[in-house]
């Protein structure tokens, strides 16, 4: 990913250590995905459970949502950091608003 936006220049971890909510965010997602394809796959094929496919089902989860979320968790936590501290001077380009 870029460091900053190419249209208002503002950059995306906005103080040190911003990744650490982009991070939260991306675990409680993969966490949920992965939640939600164990038990469906137990609830959908329950009595005969078919542990293997399960399992394959359940890597693939387990790799590929914190990958391919990732960026998506990025624009979450800034949208939330903007709530809790609006931008200041300078953070944007003038035409932009600041």
């Amino acid at each position: 990913m870029v460091d900053s936006c190419p249209r208002c220049g503002l950059v995306f971890e906005r103080i040190e250590g911003h990744w650490t909510g982009d991070l939260g965010i991306n675990t409680v997602v993969s966490f949920g995905a992965l939640l939600l394809t164990l038990l469906g796959g137990f609830f959908l094929s329950y009595p005969d459970i078919n542990g293997p496919a399960l399992l394959i089902a359940a890597v693939l989860v387990a790799v590929l949502t914190p990958i391919l979320f990732w960026p998506f968790s990025k624009t979450i936590w800034l949208t939330i950091d903007l709530q809790f501290r609006p931008l200041e001077p300078g953070e944007v380009r003038e035409e932009y608003g600041w």
